[in-house]
């Protein structure tokens, strides 16, 4: 049975596999000096078309707390979205990490930043009593399944460097962002202003370990010794990059991105209709918001069905990964129309 909890549920898929057991074959050095570390470096600086830093970590929230925590000052501040991950899902870790910086949340429509947001939160005071923004991040593919276009991100980006902040993106769902997109790469990250994206590899089917990309490269200068310092730094790091080379040599992590935005189309596709269930965001890229009456919430689980309910009082996610089959997006509809009736 698969279920729709998270994308995170999902295997690793057969070309990172492939790539992990090609890599593990005698010795090589540690630490990064290793062959597949700097094949993956230069496959993400030909992707994203420039000379960008890359480091490798093991999850998520280190990658964003280490990055966030590399572009400001203790006494400095982060403005994020008000369901932002960092803010919402990471246990304090970006305050942890850079010390005691602040998040300062910020409204916005499916799940989106505005400019006008932002702006008041900038300028809403400069005395010494007010931890002063230095960072805005942005969440690509947001946490409620929307996708910021590459206009959207410029303007912002402009915004922030205007009152010198920095740039962050968190992509844990980047590959998601981009197929839903059908841009290049660079389109929607550097070109728009974006300094520093955290590239998310689990959720695309990796078996574990997110990229750090600094398209500002003096931002990096320190940023080997956080990793270090953090318990980031692998000593037998190509089994932490190598799994990339399989997802970025042929394209395997837009197909199988595309393949996880397609299923989240079906089933929301599916949900039209049925008595009781309405969407709460546009479906863009692999998760599906909907509300749901209770009976059929409870009647779900009692069937085995796992999914997550933490938007409003009735909202439930159904996330969907690249190995998630028609077959499987079909039999939980057929439940929801049973329950629903």
């Amino acid at each position: 049975m698969q279920h729709f909890a998270s994308d995170n549920y999902a295997g690793i898929c057969p070309e990172a596999l492939a790539a992990l057991q090609a890599a593990n074959a005698g010795h090589a050095p540690a630490y990064g000096e290793d062959e597949w570390t700097q094949r993956v470096s230069d496959r993400l600086r030909a992707l994203f078309e420039t000379d960008c830093d890359v480091y490798f970590v093991f999850n998520g929230t280190a990658a964003n707390s280490l990055a966030l925590a590399s572009l400001c000052q203790s006494y400095q501040s982060v403005i994020c979205h008000e369901i932002a991950h960092v803010d919402t899902d990471e246990c304090g870790a970006p305050e942890f990490f850079s010390n005691g910086a602040k998040l300062l949340p910020a409204r916005g429509a499916n799940g989106k930043l505005t400019v006008d947001a932002v702006t008041e939160l900038i300028t809403r005071r400069n005395d010494i009593h007010y931890p002063r923004p230095r960072v805005l991040t942005l969440t690509q593919a947001t946490e409620v399944g929307t996708v910021y276009r590459p206009d959207e991100i410029a303007a912002l980006a402009e915004l922030a460097h205007r009152y010198g902040l920095h740039v962050h993106m968190d992509g844990a769902r980047f590959a998601n962002a981009t197929a839903s997109l059908g841009l290049a790469p660079a389109e929607f990250t550097w070109r728009a202003g974006v300094d520093v994206l955290c590239f998310g590899g689990t959720k695309m089917g990796l078996p574990v370990g997110e990229a750090v990309v600094f398209f500002d490269r003096k931002l990096s200068e320190d940023f080997a010794w956080r990793c270090k310092q953090a318990g980031q730094l692998a000593s037998k790091m190509r089994f932490l990059s190598a799994p990339w080379l399989g997802m970025l040599e042929d394209g395997a992590w837009l197909r199988h991105a595309a393949h996880a935005n397609a299923m989240a189309q079906r089933l929301a596709a599916g949900l039209h209709g049925i008595s009781g269930i309405r969407l709460l965001f546009e479906v863009q890229a692999n998760g599906v918001f909907c509300s749901l009456p209770e009976p059929v919430m409870s009647g779900l689980r009692e069937r085995g069905w796992r999914f997550y309910t933490f938007i409003g009082t009735d909202g439930a996610r159904f996330m969907c990964g690249w190995d998630t089959l028609p077959e499987s997006v079909d039999a939980l509809l057929a439940d929801i129309r049973t329950l629903a009736r």
